[in-house]
C-alpha cells in the first residue's frame, strides 16, 4: 500500500515537474490537475515532458478561481481518477504545484502504514476558529455566492448586502454541520471514496457550489460524515498572515523549514533553488521519525505578523505608515520637554547638559529654525534645523529625531511663541517627561522695548496659546510624565523642582545637586505683570507673583538669595 499524490497546478510548471518525479521515484502515483486558463500550448508542453513516467496521469481540466467551486471540482476529478487508476493506494494526499516534501518520502509513507484508518484534515465548526478574514463565517454557509469576490468584487459585495437586507437563508442540507479548515489534508481511500461516491453527492455538490470558498469546507464538512477517525490537523505546512495571505517561503527559510519536521511545506518560491535543491535531494537522510510540530516555529511567525503590524516602537516607514493612536509607540526613547526654564535661568541649557550628560537643545520648534545643540544646523539622520522642512510633519520631525538618537537622551526647550501642532503628540506619549513653568515667557517681554500697547497684545496671544497647551497636557488622555509650576511657586523655590527634574531624568540618579542654574534678575517683574493688570489684562499663568515694594535710587538693593544646596 502507499500514498497517492493529488496536484493542483496553475503556475511554474517546471517546478511542478520536478516535485512530481520525486514522488514517483519512492513509488507514489501523481494525479495532476492544470488550470484550464493555463494556456493549451504550454499545457501540451508540461504533460508531454511527464509522458515517459508511467505514475503520472492528468485529469480533466477546470477553471480555478480563488474562493470558487472550480478548486473542489478540480479536487474531485483528480480524486476520481486516483481512485480509479490506482487501486495499491491506501490515503491521497492533497498538495498544490508550490508544495515542497520537506522529509523523505519513506517517512510518510512509514507515517501513514501506523495510521491506516486516520484521515489527517483541519475541520472545526466556524464557532470555533479565528481564520476568518473579512467577515463571512456562517453566513458563507447560508448565503449564495455566484460572483468572484476577486474579479467580481462591487457584484459580490452589493449582493451579500442585498441578501442580508432582505433576509436572505439558505437551507443546509440534512445531516450536514458546516465546517471549516484548510485546503491541504491526506486522507484514507475509504473516507475519499465515501465522499466521492455519496448517493447524495449531487446534493452536496449543490449546495457547496454557492458557498464562499468551498475549497475550505466541502471536504472538511463531508469528512465529518464518513470518517471513523479524523485527526484535525494538515500534514502540510502553511502559514498565514493577519490578512489572510498565505507565507511564501523563500531560500533563507531553509532551517526554519528543517525544524518545523512537517512532510510538506506551502507555499515555496519557485525560484528558491537552495530549498529545492535541499529536500529533493537523493542523499540518504536518517529518518527522524518525528511528529509534524509546524507549532516549533509558530513564535517566529507571531513575531513577523506583529513587526509587519505594529512595527517597532518609535519607528515609522513608507510601507508601515499606521493610522493615528495604531502606532506601536509614538517614539522609540525617552526625552525631556523643558517650557520656561530658558527664560528663566541663564545658560539653562549649558547647566542642564553639563549635569544631567544629555544632549540639550534649544527651542527645536522656534519661527526662525531647529536650534539643535552646540548650534548644529544637522544633526543625526541628516535632519536639518530648516523650519520649513520641519513644520512639513511635525511630529515626524521629532519621532525621526529621536529614533536617529537612540541611545542618547534628547532635551529641548518649548514654548507658546514655538510650533504648537506636537502639543497632542508629547502629551500622549509615554516616553516624554515634561516639565513646565507656565507664564515665564512674560520675562522676556518686560524687558522688551517695544510699545506697551504692542507688548499687552502679545502676552495676550501668548498667555491663550500657552493655556490651551496646559489644557492639552491635563487631558485625561495625557500619558507623559507632566509636571507644572506657575512661575511665582517656582521661583519661591526652585532647588527641589529642579532636583526633581534630575532624578527623573536618572542619568545621575541619587546625586544631590551642587550646582544650581543662574536665575536672571527679577526685579521690576511684578511691576510689569501689575502694568499688564492696569491695562485690562489679566496675567493669571504666572500665579500669584508679588509686585516689589518701590525703592528710591538711594536705597541700597537688598542681597540676593542664596539656593539652598543639600549634601
Amino acid at each position: 500500500m502507499t500514498v497517492g499524490i493529488l496536484m493542483l497546478v496553475h503556475t511554474a510548471l517546471d517546478r511542478a515537474e520536478q516535485v512530481a518525479r520525486h514522488w514517483t521515484a519512492s513509488g507514489c502515483p501523481v494525479v495532476i490537475h492544470v488550470d484550464r486558463k493555463v494556456q493549451r500550448s504550454v499545457y501540451r508542453r508540461f504533460e508531454k515532458s511527464l509522458s515517459d513516467n508511467t505514475l503520472v496521469r492528468f485529469c480533466p481540466r477546470h477553471f480555478c478561481e480563488w474562493g470558487t467551486w472550480g478548486i473542489v471540482a478540480a479536487t474531485q476529478a483528480a480524486g476520481d481518477m486516483m481512485l480509479a487508476t490506482f487501486p495499491q493506494v491506501s490515503h491521497v494526499y492533497l498538495a498544490s504545484g508550490s508544495c515542497l516534501p520537506l522529509r523523505p518520502v519513506s517517512e510518510l509513507k512509514a507515517y501513514l502504514n501506523a495510521h491506516p484508518r486516520t484521515d489527517f484534515i483541519e475541520s472545526a465548526t466556524t464557532a470555533d476558529v479565528p481564520w476568518p478574514v473579512g467577515g463571512l463565517d456562517q453566513e458563507r454557509f447560508t448565503m449564495r455566492f455566484p460572483f468572484s469576490w476577486k474579479t467580481h468584487r462591487k457584484l459580490f459585495d452589493m449582493y451579500v448586502s442585498f441578501q442580508r437586507k432582505i433576509g436572505f437563508k439558505r437551507r443546509i442540507p440534512p445531516g450536514i454541520v458546516p465546517h471549516m479548515g484548510s485546503q491541504w489534508w491526506c486522507l484514507t481511500r475509504e473516507t475519499l471514496s465515501a465522499i466521492l461516491n455519496s448517493p447524495d453527492r449531487e446534493m452536496h455538490d449543490r449546495y457547496f457550489r454557492r458557498v464562499w470558498i468551498p475549497d475550505e469546507a466541502y471536504f472538511q464538512t463531508l469528512a465529518r460524515v464518513y470518517s471513523s477517525d479524523i485527526e484535525s490537523r494538515s500534514l502540510t505546512l502553511s502559514k498565514f498572515d493577519f490578512q489572510g495571505k498565505p507565507h511564501i517561503f523563500y531560500d533563507d527559510h531553509l532551517q526554519l523549514l528543517r525544524r518545523s519536521d512537517c512532510f510538506v511545506a506551502r507555499k515555496i518560491w519557485a525560484k528558491a533553488n537552495r530549498l529545492y535543491d535541499a529536500f529533493l535531494s537523493r542523499d540518504p537522510v536518517e529518518a527522524k521519525r518525528t511528529e509534524p510540530n509546524p507549532g516549533k516555529i509558530d513564535r517566529i511567525f507571531a513575531k513577523a505578523v506583529e513587526r509587519r503590524t505594529r512595527g517597532r516602537a518609535g519607528l515609522y516607514m513608507q510601507s508601515r505608515f499606521p493610522n493615528e493612536d495604531w502606532e506601536n509607540g509614538i517614539t522609540c526613547g525617552p526625552y525631556s520637554v523643558f517650557q520656561g526654564f530658558a527664560e528663566l535661568f541663564e545658560d539653562f541649557e549649558g547647566w542642564l547638559a553639563k549635569t544631567t550628560g544629555t544632549r540639550v537643545h534649544g527651542h527645536l520648534y522656534a519661527p526662525d529654525r531647529a536650534h539643535f545643540a552646540g548650534g548644529q544646523s544637522m544633526i543625526n539622520g541628516c535632519i536639518s534645523d530648516s523650519a520649513a522642512t520641519r513644520d512639513y510633519e511635525p511630529r515626524m520631525f521629532l519621532s525621526n529625531m529621536i529614533w536617529n538618537t537612540r541611545g542618547e537622551r534628547q532635551c529641548f526647550q518649548f514654548g507658546p511663541e514655538d510650533n504648537q501642532k506636537i502639543s497632542w503628540m508629547i502629551a500622549k506619549d509615554p516616553n516624554a517627561q515634561i516639565s513646565v513653568i507656565s507664564g515665564a515667557w512674560a520675562v522676556k517681554l518686560s524687558r522688551s522695548q517695544i510699545k506697551f500697547a504692542d507688548v499687552r497684545a502679545e502676552a495676550a496671544r501668548l498667555q491663550r496659546i500657552e493655556s490651551k497647551h496646559l489644557d492639552v497636557l491635563r487631558s485625561i488622555y495625557s500619558k507623559a510624565r507632566i509636571r507644572i509650576w506657575t512661575m511665582a511657586d517656582f521661583v519661591e523655590s526652585p532647588m527641589e523642582p529642579l532636583q526633581t527634574i534630575v532624578d527623573e531624568i536618572g542619568q545621575t540618579k541619587g546625586k544631590r545637586l551642587t550646582e544650581a542654574p543662574r536665575m536672571v534678575n527679577l526685579e521690576g517683574f511684578g511691576q510689569f505683570l501689575q502694568n499688564l493688570k492696569n491695562q485690562g489684562m489679566h496675567p493669571y499663568l504666572m500665579g500669584d507673583f508679588p509686585v516689589e515694594a518701590t525703592r528710591s535710587s538711594d536705597t541700597p538693593e537688598p542681597p540676593r538669595r542664596p539656593y539652598l544646596i543639600k549634601k
